[in-house]
């Protein structure tokens, strides 16, 4: 989801309060009325959702290949493509070794099997082979690749690279009629052929850890990039405090900086170079002083630490995982690792000399005399396991591509598959060029703020919140503006992402010249007064760590409720922000709903989703859900190559998600299981017969060795997790064994994925800017806050957008299964009625 589409209108951000961040106040408004208003991609809504009817189409021929650079997920891409093609009816081609394979012809074009594709969806990189081809390029080049393609009736291609690829697929598609008439004249195609495949369709997917293609919220590998440099900053992190060194970090992404600015975002580095914002004049002298500031500043958390960082006599001693470190040598000051991203080709040759590693290496060493490393992450961040993500987007991608090449006539353009928020979406192939060569340009003119504004909105607010919170000291108090009183406190169970919200929220308010307020263990510290006032250091190390910092228990206020007013009376509190699950919606309105017997909870309060099970109504993900399905994609991935080299094995697996099959259904989807039983859509014992069928079936004729079946904890109060693995040991005993795993609470651990660091620091600025124009617009006469405006009371959602993900799970999996209706209707053209 692109939380940025959650913003308000521009005409409500014009009003906003000055003292709120620059990139809140201004950048809705430049990216609806800016320089890039001209370049506006229109899109067509996919078909997730929709019924597919199977056999839809008989005897096309569609090929699918891997060209440019590879990425991780591009096998899951590859899979769907495969399998949905066999669903309806298409007969299915690999191209090996991308256009090479195309234009050399022979076995490097093959026809694909359902089996073909079994157990590549966890693999990195591209099964079918990827390579650049300089014969491509030549026409002489693309006649043999016609050739070879009309001899085995292949008309429509699914091209998974980079807008180079793309591009060459757009002028192949465009060439494709001359090139059969001068094969036909030559005689190596008959004309009744030149005829029959007069047409050639192109349908693309970028795969590209680099994001810079613009059209798409995320490109097939981003975020699994991201995953291997975060792993690699966490890692890095245990020498780095250990000696006090500073670390310079190489990150790919060719002339794009998103790998640099959502790795730095989410690792708390302290200065990042970016192709889109080169640094000014002078920038060494800036950079100096900010990470001079950081190794000399008590940035503790832990309040004995930060007294203790006052008396130079002060004993060395280390905080709780291993975070921050008193140096013994240099009077107890606190000091954290320092990160310096420098992405991997700057394009603008700053200061008439490139800005590369070594060049910042040496400042830093001649100017601070730090011990200084410098480490050039490469190609460690094309490869490895995919994550969830870019598995399910690979799925997604694969499927509607396909989908998109039955509906294709003559006439129509040539289309990439993208991500609109949660929407698979089809793009224009050369509007998305004609923006993305855009964005070069601009670089190359040096107009930088074009160059950030056409990399979207989510980059440049990216940007922006990155140097608010990396700021070592808040900027004064300005006369007339902030000085309100904020509090944050956890309610629920803890997850992944609470201490990034926590952290964005306590400096954003800080930022405006706020107070802000930390309550211990929710609803029960605050009882006990357990607030303290929390620092801009206080924070610090906070984003890479899971849990909840602060504490977290699912006690309500309405034991309490005079308890709470009058320590809401005593702190002074103003605005609340709430992180937490169901639970934190719960108190919320339990606070608003004793409003009228307490005036002190008359404040403005908000409440950030965060629970793994993501069950709570109001957003699309909640925080720590995209960890939890990374932690059960890999343990599954583990249990099933614990069962390689052994006879064919099912596994039964149990996930938490409460109610909710979020989890069961995403990890499912992620980690090719079979199927998936949750609680939204009943099963019955003929339903668990037809898959233990279908598993006999797949593992006595498809070649198959492993089956994987996931359950969501409430799925069924009878069918429960042991009920299953008896039943499948039962009926499949003749074919294969079982084995069940209840994975319970290793799924709310871990350390936070990318996303929901990056979310986390989002959704708490945009509750930070909503909770200041609240006590803004109801500051009376004497200088308190009183609001008590009408709340809305939430329930669970009836419609949850992934759950028109789960025919597709079938589909992918051999079911017999077609796409549920949604409510909204869509025509072939994509238009709603």
């Amino acid at each position: 989801m692109d939380l940025d589409r959650l913003a308000s209108s521009p005409s409500k951000m014009a009003d906003l309060q000055p003292s709120m961040p620059k990139f809140l106040r201004e950048s809705s408004i430049a990216f609806g009325s800016g320089q890039a208003a001209g370049f506006q991609i229109p899109c067509v809504i996919g078909k997730e959702g929709q019924v597919i009817a199977h056999g839809l189409t008989s005897g096309m021929g569609i090929a699918i290949f891997t060209s440019g650079g590879d990425s991780q997920g591009m096998n899951a891409a590859v899979r769907a493509a495969v399998r949905m093609g066999l669903y309806v009816g298409a007969r299915m081609y690999f191209i090996r070794e991308g256009y090479q394979g195309m234009v050399d012809g022979g076995d490097n074009i093959v026809e694909a099997e359902w089996s073909s594709v079994s157990g590549i969806i966890h693999k990195g990189g591209t099964v079918i082979g990827s390579a650049r081809c300089k014969d491509f390029r030549e026409r002489a080049g693309r006649l043999k690749a016609a050739k070879n393609l009309v001899e085995r009736g292949i008309t429509n291609l699914v091209v998974i690279g980079g807008d180079g690829s793309l591009t060459g697929a757009n002028c192949f598609r465009q060439e494709w009629s001359s090139l059969l008439a001068e094969l036909a004249s030559t005689g190596q195609i008959s004309a009744d052929d030149q005829q029959k495949y007069a047409h050639l369709n192109i349908v693309g997917m970028v795969g590209s850890i680099d994001n810079d293609f613009c059209g798409t919220d995320m490109t097939i590998g981003t975020d699994s990039a991201l995953h291997r440099i975060i792993e690699a900053c966490d890692a890095i992190s245990a020498t780095a405090y250990s000696h006090q060194r500073c670390f310079i970090m190489e990150v790919m992404g060719r002339h794009c900086g998103y790998l640099a600015l959502v790795a730095a975002l989410a690792s708390e580095a302290s200065w990042v170079l970016l192709p889109e914002e080169p640094p000014p004049a002078g920038w060494q002298t800036t950079m100096c002083d900010k990470l001079r500031m950081a190794s000399s500043a008590p940035r503790c958390g832990r309040p004995d630490h930060r007294q203790a960082a006052e008396q130079t006599t002060a004993l060395p001693c280390h905080c709780t995982g291993g975070l921050f470190i008193y140096l013994p040598l240099v009077a107890a000051e606190c000091v954290e690792a320092d990160y310096v991203f420098i992405p991997e080709w700057p394009v603008v040759n700053w200061e008439k000399k490139l800005v590369v590693k070594l060049h910042a290496a040496s400042v830093v060493v001649d100017n601070l005399g730090f011990d200084t490393r410098v480490t050039v992450l490469g190609h460690v961040q094309r490869g490895g396991s995919p994550s969830a993500f870019d598995r399910i987007l690979g799925c997604r991608m694969g499927a509607e591509a396909v989908l998109a090449l039955i509906e294709a006539t003559p006439d129509t353009e040539a289309s990439v598959i993208s991500l609109d928020g949660n929407q698979a979406v089809r793009v224009p192939l050369m509007a998305c060029v004609k923006k993305t060569q855009a964005v070069a340009k601009a670089m190359e003119d040096k107009n930088w703020q074009l160059a950030v504004e056409l990399r979207g909105r989510s980059f440049a607010r990216n940007l922006e919140t990155y140097k608010m919170l990396t700021r070592l000291k808040p900027p004064k108090e300005i006369k007339g503006k902030g000085g309100h009183t904020l509090a944050v406190m956890h309610v629920g169970a803890p997850c992944c992402g609470m201490n990034a919200a926590v952290r964005s929220f306590v400096r954003n308010g800080i930022y405006r010249g706020d107070t802000v307020l930390g309550i211990q263990d929710g609803i029960e510290g605050l009882v006990e007064n357990q607030v303290k006032e929390m620092g801009w250091g206080d924070v610090t190390g906070w984003v890479p760590q899971g849990g909840a910092f602060l504490g977290t228990k699912r006690t309500l206020p309405q034991k309490y409720m005079s308890q709470v007013a009058a320590r809401f009376k005593e702190h002074k509190i103003q605005a609340l922000l709430v992180i937490g699950g169901f639970e934190a919606y719960l108190t919320l309105l339990q606070l608003c709903d004793a409003r009228q017997q307490h005036p002190e909870l008359c404040v403005p309060m908000a409440c950030i989703p965060a629970t793994i099970s993501n069950n709570v109504p109001g957003t699309g993900f909640s925080l720590g859900c995209d960890t939890a399905v990374n932690e059960i994609t890999e343990i599954c991935d583990r249990i099933r190559q614990s069962a390689q080299g052994t006879k064919q094995r099912v596994f039964i697996i149990e996930t938490m998600g409460g109610y909710c099959g979020y989890l069961a259904t995403m990890a499912a989807l992620a980690g090719g299981a079979d199927n998936a039983y949750i609680f939204e859509e009943p099963f019955s014992i003929a339903d668990i017969r037809e898959d233990i069928y279908h598993l006999i079936q797949k593992m006595d004729e498809g070649g198959i060795k492993r089956g994987l079946v996931l359950r969501n904890e409430y799925a069924n109060p009878n069918y429960t997790t042991e009920f299953l693995h008896q039943v499948f040991t039962e009926e499949g005993k003749n074919t294969f064994s079982c084995r069940m795993n209840v994975l319970g609470h290793m799924q709310q651990g871990g350390s936070p994925s990318p996303f929901d660091r990056n979310m986390a620091t989002k959704m708490a600025a945009k509750c930070t800017d909503w909770l200041v124009r609240q006590m803004t617009e109801n500051t009376r006469e004497d200088g308190s806050v009183f609001t008590n405006q009408p709340e809305t009371v939430h329930r669970i959602q009836k419609q949850q957008w992934w759950m028109k993900l789960r025919p597709l799970m079938r589909i992918l999996a051999k079911h017999t299964a077609t796409y549920e209706e949604e409510n909204v209707e869509v025509e072939l053209d994509g238009k709603a009625h």
